[in-house]
């Protein structure tokens, strides 16, 4: 598969010169990739001008609290708002849920600005692929083209944590289509083939929610449930003893506001807001945005009336 290569010119810095690639030799002795391209290509262009390495402005140590599970209803997706960097609030507001088409969205996690350009990269391949193909990549496929994609830049500053959360199939048939199709009982076949008992192919099909989790390391993982950063442990503590596939809609929000709540009540690096989404057959759905500090008085209240009810009884 080739992907789209910016032309030389048009880049500024490269890794090489922000020293994140060593300009001669790897760790293990093997030459990189940069030094190369430097014997076989003009010196002049300026991502192979010769520099000494330049270390980071600041170290990009950042934090967050994202969620995604599986349920009955679909993929429930929640994440704070807040983008920190070291001990500063860069952004109180951001978004961490980032919607990739029009039945998949993606929690992010990571430097906010990597994470940004592959959503939009990986946004534009599968619109690619649907005006190609006529149909819509799988989330599993969506995760290893991310996967292969990012595997150039490891080793490299390069943060993209995603959780790909997805619903599969439930395209509408095309009446102009004169395909015979039929699905075989044993395996998860489409077998498709002319009318005319022409030529016939064999489609592997999937439908329904999907969740796989996408690392710029190389990790890619399938899974019922997520959670991913600094946050994560908190979060965890709620999700694995609340969720389960028989959820209402409403519990499984519920839910995950309460597991934002707890791990932003803890984790300095996470906080302000919550935004949760919901992906279902018919697409993706967001809920209002919601203050975390209306949580807490929930909790309180919550607090107060168990307290009442202690009393009471004794």
């Amino acid at each position: 598969m080739n992907f789209y290569v910016p032309v030389a010119e048009y880049l500024d810095e490269s890794p090489i010169q922000f020293g994140q690639l060593s300009p001669s030799h790897s760790a293990n002795g093997i030459p990189s990739p940069g030094s190369l391209l430097e014997s076989t290509l003009p010196s002049h262009l300026p991502l192979l001008a010769s520099s000494q390495p330049v270390p980071l402005p600041f170290p990009m140590s950042h934090g967050t609290t994202t969620l995604a599970f599986v349920f009955q209803g679909g993929v429930l997706a929640a994440a704070d708002t807040r983008s920190s960097c070291a001990g500063l609030v860069a952004c109180p507001a951001s978004q961490k849920i980032l919607p990739i088409h029009s039945h998949m969205v993606g929690t992010t996690s990571g430097t906010s600005a990597d994470c940004a350009l592959w959503k939009r990269i990986l946004a534009r391949e599968l619109r690619l692929y649907q005006l190609r193909h006529g149909r819509r990549l799988s989330t599993r496929g969506a995760a290893k083209l991310l996967s292969h994609m990012l595997h150039p830049f490891k080793g490299t500053e390069l943060c993209v944590a995603a959780t790909l959360c997805g619903w599969d199939g439930g395209e509408l048939h095309d009446p102009a289509d004169d395909r015979e199709t039929r699905r075989s009982p044993e395996t998860d076949l489409e077998i498709t083939g002319d009318a005319s008992g022409g030529k016939v192919s064999v489609l592997r099909s999937s439908s329904g929610p999907s969740l796989v989790y996408v690392c710029s390391d190389g990790t890619r993982l399938n899974g019922k449930l997520f959670s991913v950063g600094s946050g994560s442990p908190y979060a965890y503590s709620i999700v694995d003893q609340g969720v389960h596939w028989g959820l209402t809609v409403e519990e499984a929000t519920a839910i995950a506001r309460e597991a934002v709540y707890r791990a932003t009540h803890r984790d300095a690096y996470s906080g302000n807001c919550v935004d949760v989404y919901h992906v279902t057959s018919k697409g993706w759905t967001r809920r209002k945005r919601e203050d975390l500090k209306e949580e807490y008085y929930r909790e309180k209240a919550k607090q107060s009336h168990e307290g009442e009810t202690r009393r009471d009884s004794a």
